[in-house]
């Protein structure tokens, strides 16, 4: 049923703000969801009809807010001096800047459970997603797919190896996204040569991309 009093994206904008302290303590819990609600005073029944699953709505919502930081941050710079795998390694070092690396590796913990590991693999394709956009690609073949396979593949590794870096200023994560970024460029040559065999070209010819959509909380009156 319609409720034209509900914004449903800032009453989700404000639970997300209102469990950030909560998290680094209780993870993305039914706990930190129940004192996010109580600071806020909101009545428990309207956050679950927000968050239908609570927390786990709420670490979706971080990560996708952290997706739009990064394009907002990324549309601000001037890329143009840059090769094409030094945009795609700046890209993912803004994404990670973007948050909190004990908030991330409390969300990590929430998507390796079983049941939500399609959810955290969704959104690890959104990411990927969300920097190739970003970075101007318009394939709708299978380009498509293989670019974000590969990216997501290599996005994933960086996530793992930066919750656990304590260097300075992250400087081992970043070097360590430099030697992964070379996966990517390399896996495109390679695909480039396998495209030249006979007939691979013809089978792959016929797979078809979704069009985009627009990036979730920048329509609809999102607040983030």
């Amino acid at each position: 049923m319609k409720n034209d009093h509900l914004d449903v994206d800032r009453l989700r904008a404000e639970l997300m703000a209102a469990v950030l302290p909560h998290v680094p303590f209780d993870g993305w819990s039914a706990p930190a969801f129940a004192a996010a609600v109580a600071d806020l005073g909101v009545d428990p029944g309207l956050a679950k009809v927000v968050c239908p699953r609570g927390a786990l709505d709420l670490a979706v919502e971080y990560h996708r807010a952290g997706d739009r930081a990064m394009v907002a941050a990324l549309a601000a710079e001037d890329l143009s001096g840059l090769k094409f795998r030094d945009r795609v390694a700046r890209a993912v070092r803004l994404r990670l800047e973007a948050v909190d690396p004990e908030l991330v590796r409390r969300g990590a913990a929430v998507f390796a459970l079983p049941q939500n590991a399609a959810t955290g693999a969704g959104l690890i394709w959104g990411t990927a997603d969300a920097i190739w956009l970003a970075l101007g690609d318009t394939s709708r073949d299978y380009n498509y797919y293989s670019k974000r396979m590969t990216l997501a593949g290599v996005y994933s590794a960086v996530v793992l190896y930066w919750m656990g870096d304590e260097s300075e200023g992250h400087a081992a994560s970043w070097a360590f996204l430099e030697a992964r970024i070379g996966d990517v460029m390399q896996f495109e040559k390679i695909k480039g040569g396998v495209m030249k065999v006979p007939f691979v070209k013809s089978l792959l010819s016929g797979i078809r991309a979704p069009e985009p959509a627009p990036m979730p909380g920048r329509s609809g009156g999102a607040s983030q």
